[in-house]
């Protein structure tokens, strides 16, 4: 299973310039699996009014990236839906097969919790042979939220995760994949949003042990994820056995 992330510098507020510049940064690249990052359409904008999607724009780009490389496209973007916002994950597969994800932890810091409505499931998508969770940027602060009951094998985080905080980014991006005995990809945002916020490169993919298993070459990071590593190291070092029973309420 091979992933790719685009380290988006992220127009603001600009659709069709994101759409754009990310045709052309992935059209020579091939993957079972293309990751973009947090509000990759807008970047993480508060103008929720403004910025929405309300004809599935972003959802229908995805849509048609699929279709064009034969992969799966994922990524988040602001959605408006019976009077209410969210940000919202897309897993869309090039049979046009669509699961999504709305961010259940909304970052109260920036004010998104007055703006955006929080998701209310935890969502688990299966793509060959592999069971993916969907998780969003400040979702990553929320360890029992992410805690695997043995019923996924990778954690996708697309994120705007700003320069100022990367180090607890890649601090915790590498506890959930040893914790959770997963693949954890994690792909943030680079360059300066229009709140004036940098972002540095920090996209990252780990293995089950905290291993760095990506590759990067300019704006794209790659990963090669096995299934087979994956469950002779789960056999190996069976700590999910000894996790703890709890129920989540959302």
């Amino acid at each position: 299973m091979k992933i790719t992330g685009l380290n988006l510098d992220i127009i603001w507020k600009d659709k069709p310039g994101n759409f754009q510049q990310i045709e052309k940064e992935l059209q020579n690249q091939e993957a079972d699996i293309f990751l973009l990052p947090e509000m990759f359409s807008t970047g993480f904008c508060m103008d929720a009014s403004e910025i929405a999607d309300r004809n599935q724009e972003s959802l229908e780009f995805l849509k048609k990236m699929s279709a064009e490389k034969n992969a799966a496209f994922c990524g988040s973007a602001p959605v408006e839906e019976e009077g209410n916002f969210y940000n919202r994950m897309y897993f869309v597969q090039p049979d046009s097969q669509v699961d999504f994800y709305n961010k259940r932890h909304l970052f109260s810091f920036s004010g998104e919790d007055k703006v955006f409505s929080k998701g209310k499931e935890r969502v688990i998508v299966k793509y060959k042979g592999f069971r993916f969770l969907l998780q969003v940027c400040y979702d990553l602060r929320f360890p029992v939220f992410a805690r695997n009951n043995d019923d996924y094998d990778t954690v996708l985080y697309v994120a705007n995760w700003p320069e100022k905080r990367v180090g607890a980014w890649e601090h915790l991006l590498k506890a959930r994949a040893i914790e959770n005995l997963s693949f954890v990809f994690g792909l943030n945002r680079i360059g300066t949003d229009g709140n004036k916020l940098f972002y540095q490169e920090s996209s990252h993919c780990f293995f089950a042990d905290g291993k760095e298993i990506s590759e990067k070459a300019g704006n794209v990071i790659t990963a090669e994820l096995s299934m087979e590593e994956l469950k002779d190291f789960r056999n190996h070092f069976q700590f999910l056995n000894d996790r703890d029973s709890f129920s989540i309420q959302l």
